[in-house]
């Protein structure tokens, strides 16, 4: 395993935050040539892209992303450890995936592949340009999607409902009756959002709300003209529900402001006698609708990620990738029999 190691300190060693990942993609696509499978581009815009690559005809898929969180900062090991900002979101995945890969090859399996996606920690717009072009030889019954799980199969995680909101006010002197102020119809507008409840589900729980960004006015004596804040709803039902939800709460003078952003929660595939554990982190899964049915599994804790502590662990990855062949073996060799 040690091989395994060096290739992750390796690729950590290359940055990859969002909007910069094409110099890591090409990394994996010289392993993975290397290695006997026909890789492919999808350009995403100038030096970002989609990474694919395939032994036959894949139907089963290893999917996980190219782009970490910023800031950037490069990779160190312990005995136990390997650190570094990717290490477990979500290179420490990839690397897993291509052992997996290179151990089946050797087993003589194929009609695999791999999904490396750009832009999922901002917007899965690798994700969705995925889904668009698939086609050719590219027949996918089941996806594996790699983030940190700590090696357990999720049953599924939440859905995602991002919103910005402007309110708006009359600008004056504070010592004067006027208004409204926009800070004040937002301040009110927040604490319905607040007190309200987002919604509850048998498998999913609570839908949870965060105000994650506000600002408004211009001086403590001003009366404010303008405010805005920016909310990230964790939803349990769909996002159509979620979306009335927010509108009703919202008041005579704040308003949605630009396009919403949302998909409903997901369910996962998961082996027999498998926890039913759910996940409040979102993934580009919601954006593969036509890449078969998905797994979420991987190594790696998901309260490491996007940390400056970020890290995972050995043992773990070797784990992994044992798990991956077998999962993958499973599926080729049910679809083989079919």
């Amino acid at each position: 395993m040690e091989a395994l190691f060096k290739d992750l300190m390796d690729w950590i060693e290359i940055p990859s935050v969002t909007g910069a990942e094409g110099d890591y993609g090409d990394a994996l696509a010289r392993r993975l040539e290397a290695l006997g499978f026909d890789c492919e581009r999808q350009d995403l815009a100038p030096g970002r892209f989609n990474l694919l690559a395939r032994a036959g005809e894949p139907g089963v898929v290893f999917c996980t992303h190219l782009d970490t969180v910023p800031p950037y900062f490069g990779a160190r090991q312990d005995s136990d450890f390997i650190y570094g900002r990717g290490s477990c979101d979500a290179k420490g995945q990839a690397v897993a995936m291509i052992e997996a890969g290179r151990q089946l090859l050797a087993a003589g399996l194929g009609n695999f592949g791999f999904l490396f996606t750009a832009g999922e920690e901002v917007d899965s717009a690798g994700a969705i340009l995925a889904n668009q072009l698939l086609a050719g030889p590219w027949r996918p019954h089941h996806v594996i999607v790699g983030e940190p799980t700590e090696n357990e199969f999720i049953r599924g995680h939440k859905g995602l409902l991002y919103a910005r909101l402007e309110a708006k006010g009359v600008a004056g002197h504070s010592s004067q009756d006027i208004g409204p102020s926009a800070v004040h119809e937002l301040a009110r507008c927040a604490c319905r959002l607040l007190d309200e409840s987002w919604g509850q589900h048998e498998l999913f729980g609570a839908g949870t709300i965060n105000i994650g960004q506000i600002e408004g006015g211009v001086a403590v004596n001003v009366v404010a003209d303008r405010a805005r804040a920016e909310i990230l709803v964790r939803t349990v039902e769909e996002p159509e529900l979620v979306l009335a939800r927010l509108g009703a709460l919202l008041g005579e003078h704040v308003e949605i402001l630009g396009e919403v952003k949302a998909y409903a929660p997901v369910e996962f595939e998961v082996p027999p006698g498998a926890p039913q554990r759910v996940v409040a982190f979102g993934t580009d899964a919601p954006h593969l609708a036509r890449w078969g049915t998905p797994l979420l599994f991987g190594p790696g804790a998901i309260i490491d990620a996007h940390t400056d502590g970020e890290k995972i662990c050995k043992r773990e990855l070797a784990m992994a990738v044992a798990r991956h062949v077998e999962s993958a073996t499973a599926f080729l060799e049910e679809e083989a029999a079919e």
